[in-house]
């Protein structure tokens, strides 16, 4: 078994009519966000920081989306590979900056730098 299979989509139906006013204001923030013409950054670039959101929120939906949007709206593969190297750069700073944390509290120094962290939840 996939859990992620192209044929998913057909479950928007489902979520629709469940929910049609929430998935109504999606849409329209979507549209809001992608087909604006007052925006003034180019839709090649959003397109771009799609790819980078979707990679780092591992969205296989968005992904497949916005890398089809991305070249249609002009990105080169080049663009493309590098949007997907500095997603990955920034997924890996927030494990290397979690990281940090997670020494923190090893070392005990959460609750001496924050003092509404009470100790006892540090060990």
């Amino acid at each position: 078994m996939t859990y992620h299979d192209h044929n998913d989509r057909q479950f928007f139906r489902n979520l629709r009519k469940g929910a049609p006013a929430a998935v109504d204001a999606f849409q329209a923030l979507d549209k809001a966000v992608f087909e604006n013409p007052d925006n003034v950054i180019p839709l090649k670039y959003t397109e771009l920081i799609a790819v980078a959101v979707a990679l780092t929120t591992q969205c296989p939906y968005c992904i497949e989306a916005h890398s089809n949007a991305a070249r249609e709206a002009g990105a080169t593969e080049q663009e493309l590979a590098e949007t997907i190297m500095t997603a990955t750069a920034l997924r890996a700073g927030g494990g290397l900056t979690h990281g940090w944390q997670a020494l923190k509290f090893f070392q005990g120094e959460a609750a001496a730098s924050n003092p509404s962290v009470p100790a006892a939840s540090l060990s």
